[in-house]
């Protein structure tokens, strides 16, 4: 069972994804919290697997809890932003404070319910358009210089595999889609990407993308 905290100050926005979510089997919503301090005690005390995080609340906002959230090892959820507002900045600073996904109010209620299943897995939520507006952001136009990739030393630890793994997730494909780009099982791709995570000490997908970037490892 998946357990969600609503994070919204508006009783109505946190009602309509609590039916949402509640009428997928296998989720079930734990609490609501109506601001971002509200949202730390909550979590402490609720350990949910997944915090539907709104972005301007009063008070204490959405980002500010999920940097909050993200750094308190007493904490285990994945953080998933929803917001009205379609707006870069929004989206560059949920990244940086460790949101694991990012989603409008106004997706589909399956994408709702695909976003919190995503997170809860320990995926981070990285549609193709976010990507190409991450690289944008964090990596710019030009690629990295040859010297940067021999001179990383965690670089070098990665296998021939594990690099065209990288690669692939930083053009947005996700583990279903490498897996048949490379004719492996998608068992074998989790595993790859996991080795790839942790030898070059990155959190999640997101930020394999912009490492990929910085890097010159992307195609």
């Amino acid at each position: 069972m998946t357990r969600v905290l609503l994070v919204d100050d508006q009783d109505l926005v946190r009602a309509g994804f609590r039916t949402i979510l509640q009428s997928e089997p296998g989720i079930e919503v734990v609490g609501e919290a109506a601001s971002g301090a509200d949202a730390i005690d909550r979590a402490r005390e609720l350990q949910p697997d997944v915090i539907c995080m709104d972005v301007q609340m009063p008070g204490m906002d959405g980002l500010e809890a999920t940097r909050m959230l993200v750094a308190d090892a007493s904490v285990a959820a994945g953080v998933l932003i929803l917001t009205t507002f379609d707006r870069d900045d929004y989206l560059f600073e949920a990244l940086q404070a460790g949101a694991s996904g990012f989603l409008l109010k106004n997706a589909r209620a399956e994408e709702l319910i695909d976003a919190v299943q995503i997170v809860a897995r320990g995926d981070a939520l990285l549609s193709p358009s976010v990507t190409r507006r991450v690289i944008a952001r964090f990596a710019g136009d030009e690629p990295a210089a040859p010297a940067a990739i021999t001179n990383s030393a965690a670089v070098r630890d990665l296998t021939e595999r594990e690099l065209e793994v990288l690669g692939l997730i930083a053009a947005g494909l996700s583990n279903s889609e490498i897996a048949a780009k490379l004719y492996v099982g998608e068992a074998t791709v989790k595993t790859h990407v996991s080795k790839v995570l942790m030898k070059l000490g990155l959190r999640d997908r997101i930020q394999a993308v912009i490492f990929a970037y910085e890097h010159g490892l992307a195609g």
